[in-house]
C-alpha cells in the first residue's frame, strides 16, 4: 500500500489535490448545474466521462466503469519531430496531479521531454447554462521556446441512451453536421423510437477560442473551418481517439462537403493555430460543448464564455455558489480532515437532488427519475441543508401514495409526475410506506408547522390494485393517474390521512407469522424472491415504532392547534378497528381479511367520497394499540439466541423467506446474521436497553470485520444463491447487498445507537466508515461516502446515496444534538471526548428557524458522552433567561437573528 496521504486539502478546507489519483483511471468526480434540468456530467483525471442532460440528451456516448478507460475530453499537442503529447496520455510517472473543489475539476499534465505543462478546468456554470465549458491551459516549463500545433476533441453523441447499443449506426444517419466558425454543430432530424419518431428540437455543438477570442483556424475557403467534424475526417480508418490520424499524420482541416458529414458519426475537432511559448509562457484555449434548441442560442451561451475573462468570471460564480451549498452545514471537531471530508458528505444530497440515481459511471440505472425511498431519505438531510425548498415538494410526493398504502415508485422531475416503476414491472417494496413519515416528523420538528398534516392532496392512481393482488383491466393512461370518488371527482385526502393510510394498510398486511409480508422487497432491493411467503421482521418493528411516533405528533397537533377532531376518508375506519370492530391483532387470517376482504373491496376501483370526523385521543388511542402489539409480538416471537462456547450471542431475526423459514440463527453452513434486523428493531424503539447491549455484542462478534474495521450487511451465507429469499446471495459475497460494507445500513445502525444513547457504540461505527473512505489508497474515491464498500476496501456507487442524507442527519442532530422538537431548538449533544479539540470545544454551523446558528461546545474537564450535561448556555454572550430545561430547549419564537449559542457542559 502507497505511503502518504490520498489527498491533501487545500487552505478552503473543502477543495484538494491529489498525485495518487491522477493515475487512476476509473475515479471520478460530478460536474452539473444548479437543478435536475441542467447539464450533468461525471469527469476522471484522464478527463473521461460523459455528458447529459437526461436520457434522452447524451452530449457524449454514455460510459459506465470500464468505459472510463477510453478518452472522452482530449486536447492534442503535435511537436513536429518529436510526436504528439495530450491530456490523456501520460509520458512520465508522478508528472500529473489533479485539483478539485465544488464542483469544478482542474488536471495538470507535464510532459517533461518536451517541456510542456497542460492543464485543464471543467466546469458548468450556473445558473444553468447547458453547456460544460473547459479552459486549457498550455505552459512552457523549459528554458527554450516551443512550437506546437493545438487540437481540442470532443466526440459527440447526440442522442439517446437508449442508442448506445439500439440502433447505434441507424441513429447515426440521422445527423446533420455543419462545420462553423466558432468549431461543430450537430442536430439530429429526429429523435428515433419505433414506438414513435418524433422532430428534433435540440443542437449540440462543440464550439472553441484561443484566449484573445480568435476560433479555430482558418484552414479552407472562406476562412469557415478549423475543424475535423467527423469520425472518419479526425481519425481516420485505422484510428481512434486513443490515435487520431489527422493529430499524428498532422493533417490539414477542410472544408467537406455534405455528403461526407450528413449521417457521419461526430467528432467536434478543433484546430487552433500553430503557437510558440517562451520560456514561462503560456496560452490557453476555452472549449464548449453544449446542447440548445437552435443555432442561434448556441452561438449566444458561446458568447457568455468565449474569452479568458469571461470564462474566470463564470468560474468564480460556480465557485461560490457551491461554496455557499457545501457551507449549510459546516461541522468542527478535533479532525480537521472529518470535517472537510463531512462538506463534501454535505454536498451528496444536493447532487441526489439533482442527478437522482442516475448519470454518473457507477450508477447503471441510467433512465433517471428519483426512486420513492430515496427522495423520501435525501429530503432528510434537505430539510436541513435547504430548508426553504422542501414543504411543496412533501405534499406534491404524497400524491404518489395509492389508497391501499402502495405507491408510485418513481417521482419525475415536474410536480405531480410518477411512474409506477422505472422498468414497467408491476412490484411493491413494503418498505416504502415507512419513509414519509419519518420525513415528514423531522420537518415538522425543525419548523413547528402542524398545517402541513392538513393539507389535502390527491392520491395516485393506475391499474395496479390491492398491493398488485388484483388489477384493473379497464383503466388506461387517459383515465388519469388521480384517484377518483364513485362521482367521477378527484379525491383529496389530508397530509395526515395519506400517511394514516401507509401505516394502517401494512399493520394488517401480514404473512403466516404475523410479522408484516416481505412482498417484492423491502429497503434491502436483494431480497426480491420471496412475494408469496417472505416477511420482514426488520421493517415491522419500524412500522410498529412509526404508529407510536404519529400517536403522538397528533397528541402533540391537538395541543398546538387547539383541535379535537380531524377528517379522514370514511372507509379508513374499518382499519381504525378499536373505533368500531375490534381485530383479534394475534390471529393474522383476521387481520389478512380485514385487509383484503374489506378495505380493499370499499376503495377499489372508487372511494365513496364520505368524509367523517375522528375525535384525535381515539385516534391516537388505535395507533398506539397497533404499535404496542408490535413491539410486545416481535420481542416475544423474533429473538435469535446462538452460544459459542462459553458464550451466548442474541440478536433480533429480520427475515422469513419464501419458504416461510426464519433466515437467521445457526444454520447448516454457519451462522446467518442481517445488520438490517438490528438496525430497526433499535432504531423504532422496540428494544430494550438491555438487549440492544446484546445486540451490539453480537453484531461486533459476526459482522465486524477484523481486517477493515467495518460492518458487513450479512454474513456469508455460505449459498451460490438463494432464490428463496432473493438475487442479493448471487452476488459475490462482499458486494452489493451480499455482506458489503453497506454504507446506508451502517450509518443507519449508528443513528439508532445515538437515538437510543449508545454513543460510543455509535461513534464507532462512524469512524469506521469514515476511515475506509479516507483510506483513498484503498478506497480510490474522492471525499464522500460511497453506496459500499467492497471486501478489498474499494468504495462502490459513489455520491449518489442516501447514506450521505443519514449521515448529515446523524451528525447534527444526534452527535451535535441540534435539532428542533415541534419548532423549538433543542440541544442534546453526544459528542465522545476525543471530538472536542484541544480546548475542549467543538462546534457547528447550520441554519434554524431562517437563522444562520454556530452551536460552540465547550467541555473544560475532557467528560465523555454520558458523563456530561448542559450546565450554562449563553445566546451571543448573554445568558439565555428563555430556557426550559430539562430538557434544554429554545423556544422559535426567541431566534429572531443569527446567533452564537455557547455551550457550556459539566460533569452530571
Amino acid at each position: 500500500m502507497p505511503s502518504g496521504p490520498f489527498y491533501t486539502y487545500l487552505p478552503d478546507g473543502v477543495s484538494f489535490t491529489s498525485g495518487p489519483a491522477a493515475a487512476i483511471k476509473t475515479i471520478y468526480a460530478p460536474l452539473c448545474g444548479c437543478d435536475a434540468m441542467s447539464v450533468k456530467s461525471a469527469i476522471t483525471p484522464f478527463l473521461s466521462g460523459d455528458i447529459k442532460i437526461d436520457k434522452f440528451h447524451y452530449l457524449t456516448k454514455p460510459v459506465s466503469r470500464e468505459d472510463l478507460r477510453n478518452p472522452s475530453r482530449e486536447f492534442f499537442i503535435f511537436i513536429k519531430d518529436k510526436g504528439v503529447f495530450s491530456l490523456f496520455r501520460e509520458s512520465a510517472p508522478d508528472s500529473s496531479t489533479v485539483e478539485i473543489g465544488p464542483l469544478w475539476h482542474k488536471l495538470k499534465r507535464a510532459h517533461p521531454s518536451v517541456g510542456l505543462e497542460i492543464s485543464a478546468i471543467n466546469f458548468i456554470p450556473v445558473p444553468g447554462e447547458n453547456v460544460e465549458l473547459m479552459q486549457v491551459t498550455v505552459k512552457n516549463i523549459s528554458r527554450k521556446s516551443v512550437t506546437f500545433t493545438p487540437t481540442s476533441a470532443i466526440a459527440l453523441f447526440g442522442r439517446s441512451l437508449a442508442n448506445k447499443h439500439d440502433h447505434e449506426h441507424v441513429t447515426a444517419l440521422l445527423n446533420r453536421v455543419r462545420q462553423m466558425p466558432e468549431g461543430v454543430l450537430m442536430q439530429t432530424t429526429m429523435a428515433f423510437n419505433e414506438e414513435g419518431h418524433r422532430p428534433s428540437q435540440v443542437v449540440y455543438y462543440v464550439y472553441g477560442c484561443s484566449q484573445e477570442k480568435s476560433g479555430p483556424a482558418a484552414g479552407g475557403a472562406g476562412g469557415l473551418t478549423g475543424t475535423f467534424p467527423t469520425v472518419d475526417s479526425f481519425y481516420g480508418d485505422g484510428g481512434s481517439m486513443h490515435r487520431p490520424r489527422a493529430v499524428f499524420e498532422n493533417h490539414q482541416p477542410a472544408v467537406l462537403g455534405s455528403q461526407l458529414l450528413n449521417g457521419k458519426e461526430v467528432v467536434g475537432a478543433l484546430r487552433f493555430k500553430e503557437t510558440t511559448l517562451k520560456s514561462a509562457e503560456s496560452r490557453s484555449f476555452i472549449v464548449a460543448i453544449g446542447c440548445e434548441p437552435d443555432e442561434a442560442k448556441t452561438k449566444g451561451t458561446f458568447g457568455l464564455f468565449n474569452s479568458a475573462d469571461k470564462f474566470d468570471r463564470a468560474l468564480k460564480a460556480n465557485k461560490k455558489y457551491w461554496s455557499d451549498k457545501i457551507s449549510s452545514i459546516v461541522f468542527s471537531t478535533r479532525d480537521d480532515g472529518f470535517n472537510s471530508w463531512m462538506r463534501w458528505v454535505t454536498l451528496q444530497p444536493v447532487l441526489r437532488r439533482i442527478f437522482g440515481c442516475s448519470f454518473l459511471p457507477d450508477h447503471d440505472y441510467g433512465k433517471g427519475g428519483r426512486g420513492w425511498r430515496d427522495i423520501w431519505q435525501d429530503l432528510l438531510s434537505l430539510i436541513l441543508i435547504e430548508p426553504n425548498l422542501v414543504r411543496q415538494d412533501l405534499i406534491n410526493n404524497c400524491a404518489g401514495i395509492r389508497i391501499d398504502g402502495s405507491n408510485a415508485t418513481i417521482i419525475g422531475i415536474t410536480p405531480g409526475e410518477f411512474l409506477a416503476d422505472r422498468n414497467a414491472i408491476t412490484r411493491v417494496w413494503m418498505d416504502h410506506g415507512a419513509w414519509p413519515f419519518l420525513t415528514i416528523l423531522l420537518y415538522i420538528d425543525q419548523s413547528g408547522d402542524f398545517d402541513i398534516l392538513l393539507q389535502h392532496v390527491s392520491y395516485f392512481r393506475d391499474p395496479q390494485l390491492s398491493r398488485t393482488h388484483d388489477k384493473d383491466i379497464g383503466w388506461i393512461s387517459q383515465c388519469g393517474h388521480q384517484l377518483l370518488d364513485k362521482k367521477g371527482h378527484v379525491y383529496e385526502g389530508t397530509v395526515l390521512e395519506h400517511l394514516l393510510v401507509q401505516h394502517l394498510t401494512q399493520f394488517f398486511n401480514v404473512g403466516e407469522h404475523n410479522i408484516i409480508r416481505l412482498e417484492n422487497a423491502d429497503w434491502n432491493d436483494g431480497l426480491d424472491m420471496a412475494a408469496a411467503r417472505g416477511e420482514s421482521v426488520a421493517f415491522t418493528s419500524l412500522y410498529g415504532g412509526n404508529l407510536l411516533g404519529l400517536a403522538g405528533l397528533l397528541e402533540d397537533m391537538a395541543a398546538v392547534k387547539a383541535v379535537e377532531k380531524i377528517r379522514i376518508a370514511k372507509e379508513l375506519l374499518i382499519l381504525l378497528d378499536t373505533l368500531s370492530d375490534k381485530v383479534n391483532y394475534d390471529d393474522q387470517h383476521a387481520k389478512h381479511n380485514r385487509l383484503f376482504g374489506k378495505y380493499f373491496h370499499s376503495v377499489q376501483p372508487a372511494l365513496s367520497g364520505e368524509t367523517v370526523e375522528v375525535p384525535i385521543k381515539d385516534l391516537a388511542r388505535d395507533l398506539k394499540a397497533k404499535g404496542h402489539w408490535i413491539f410486545a409480538h416481535v420481542r416475544r416471537q423474533e429473538k435469535v439466541k446462538i452460544k459459542e462456547g462459553a458464550k451466548t450471542y442474541e440478536w433480533f431475526n429480520g427475515y422469513y423467506d419464501n419458504n416461510g423459514q426464519r433466515v437467521e440463527g445457526h444454520k447448516e453452513r454457519g451462522v446467518r446474521m442481517t445488520l438490517t434486523g438490528q438496525v430497526f428493531s433499535i432504531m423504532s424503539g422496540m428494544a430494550t436497553q438491555e438487549e440492544i447491549e446484546k445486540v451490539i455484542i453480537s453484531v461486533d462478534h459476526f459482522l465486524k470485520d477484523k481486517k477493515l474495521g467495518g460492518y458487513r450487511l450479512n454474513t456469508d451465507f455460505g449459498v451460490d444463491h438463494y432464490l428463496e429469499l432473493g438475487r442479493a446471495f448471487s452476488f459475490a459475497f462482499g458486494s452489493k447487498e451480499n455482506g458489503s460494507f453497506f454504507s446506508h445500513m451502517n450509518v443507519m445502525y449508528a443513528a439508532a445507537l445515538y437515538q437510543r444513547g449508545f454513543a460510543r457504540a455509535g461513534h464507532q461505527v462512524l469512524q469506521s466508515m469514515y476511515r475506509m473512505a479516507n483510506d483513498g489508497h484503498r478506497s480510490k474515491i474522492y471525499p464522500g461516502i460511497p453506496e459500499y464498500f467492497d471486501s478489498e476496501g474499494r468504495g462502490m456507487y459513489h455520491y449518489l446515496t442516501g447514506s450521505a442524507s443519514w449521515l448529515v442527519l446523524t451528525q447534527l442532530v444526534q452527535v451535535f444534538g441540534v435539532r428542533g422538537h415541534r419548532g423549538d431548538l433543542m440541544l442534546a449533544p453526544q459528542l465522545v471526548k476525543e471530538e472536542f479539540n484541544t480546548k475542549g470545544i467543538a462546534s457547528v454551523a447550520c441554519q434554524f428557524a431562517g437563522k444562520r446558528l454556530t452551536v460552540e461546545y465547550h467541555n473544560p474537564q475532557k467528560l465523555d458522552a454520558g458523563q456530561y450535561a448542559i450546565k450554562e448556555i449563553l445566546i451571543n454572550g448573554k445568558k439565555g433567561d428563555t430556557l426550559k430545561c430539562p430538557p434544554f430547549s429554545i423556544p422559535r419564537s426567541s431566534i429572531t437573528k443569527d446567533a452564537l449559542i455557547t455551550v457550556i457542559l459539566g460533569t452530571i
